[in-house]
């Protein structure tokens, strides 16, 4: 079991307050270890384990029948006298109305709550009801670079191959404890998405027509790092023969949103300093998850650079935006409180053209402006903004 530190800070940062935290992410992003990593911590403070309550709520940890008063019941018992518990509660969103059960825990005073998610229907109204300014979300990712490094230590593989390795592989801790060849390791990655896809998406939403949400995905992960509508979806599938409704495209791209397989990337308008509602991007929660469904093939680099650079900037709690810039666009705004940094990203810098740098030159602006690449030749500083490689820039400590 590898130390996650970011997790676990984010964890004592709010331990022992009078709020819900609420873990969320992709399934095997790691958030039922970092629950394990946190009850060593109270034990090595010296919480005793019988003030450590634990529960899963998966299909197969609980009858299918639960009720939100079992669930309540069954935890009030577990709590008993005890003065002070810590709830570690796996997998909540299973058990319909779980909300009315934390609500009721969470007022009695006895118990600091922690609670994880696959699905982000976990974050919706009904938490704004029973559960108001008495929350905090911590979104959980699949292993950064700087994390991957940590899991493979022990590796005599060079930084290089290590990196090389993450962008194929990606971040899932299962497949970064191993040594798997490329079908292997595409393999439990297929298992993760597919779990994913018949338990949160198809047989949660009751899906018919489960060939056309698999078009629909497939559609989606060719296109990653591309700018597209529901209504572009639509009329593609349509030149395919195949009819599907635009609202069908947007419940499908709202289920996989909510099962943490894809993130949306808006447009925003860096001169009238406006979000856009059209023509988003959006990115994997994983880039092996591309390799896994479509195949390795070297032609999907760029895309999945930006996959990979996006994640990181959301890891360190930025807005990420794609910027538009007249008729320039940049590859990504992110925001954080204060600060602002703009990012182009590229396997390498074209030769006879300046566009990377040049549309970040076009900015009037001096926040911080970066060339993200994967050429060691290209680095350096031109006109201000600093052109780093892919890997220093992934485990620097601020940009």
């Amino acid at each position: 079991m590898i130390y996650r530190p970011d997790y676990m800070d984010a964890l004592k940062a709010f331990k022992d307050k009078p709020l819900v935290k609420i873990l969320t992410g992709v399934r095997r992003c790691g958030k039922s270890t970092i629950f394990q990593m946190f009850k060593e911590e109270l034990i090595r403070e010296g919480v005793s384990q019988d003030h450590i309550i634990e529960k899963r709520y998966t299909d197969m940890d609980i009858p299918e029948s639960i009720t939100a008063k079992q669930m309540y019941e069954e935890l009030a018992e577990d709590i008993g006298v005890k003065e002070h518990c810590y709830l570690l509660l796996d997998e909540i969103q299973e058990v319909p109305g779980w909300e009315k059960a934390i609500n009721n825990l969470l007022e009695a005073g006895k118990a600091d709550i922690y609670i994880t998610g696959s699905n982000s229907k976990l974050m919706s109204s009904e938490i704004s009801t029973y559960l108001t300014g008495r929350y905090i979300q911590i979104p959980v990712f699949t292993l950064s670079y700087k994390e991957y490094l940590e899991f493979k230590k022990e590796s005599d593989k060079s930084k290089t191959e290590l990196l090389e390795e993450y962008i194929r592989f990606g971040g899932f801790p299962i497949i970064a404890l191993g040594e798997y060849e490329s079908q292997q390791a595409y393999q439990i990655v297929n298992g993760i998405y597919y779990t994913v896809v018949s338990r949160d998406i198809v047989k949660r939403h009751r899906i018919n027509k489960q060939d056309l949400f698999d078009r629909v995905v497939k559609y989606i992960i060719e296109n990653v790092g591309k700018t597209f509508s529901a209504n572009s979806i639509s009329n593609f599938l349509k030149s395919e023969h195949r009819k599907i409704s635009v609202e069908s495209v947007y419940n499908y791209l709202r289920w996989l949103e909510q099962a943490f397989i894809i993130y949306p990337c808006a447009r925003y308008d860096l001169q009238g300093k406006n979000i856009l509602k059209t023509q988003e991007k959006y990115y994997l929660s994983d880039v092996s998850l591309k390799y896994s469904l479509l195949g390795y093939n070297r032609k999907m680099l760029d895309g999945v650079m930006e996959n990979l650079v996006f994640l990181e900037l959301k890891r360190r709690g930025y807005e990420v935006f794609v910027g538009k810039n007249d008729t320039k666009e940049i590859d990504f705004v992110a925001i954080r409180r204060e600060e602002k940094i703009y990012i182009q990203v590229c396997v390498q810098i074209p030769q006879n053209s300046d566009r990377e740098v040049g549309n970040l030159m076009a900015i009037r602006d001096h926040y911080p402006k970066y060339v993200v690449t994967l050429n060691e030749m290209d680095k350096g500083i031109e006109n201000g903004i600093k052109i780093v490689h892919l890997s220093e820039f992934l485990v620097s400590d601020s940009f």
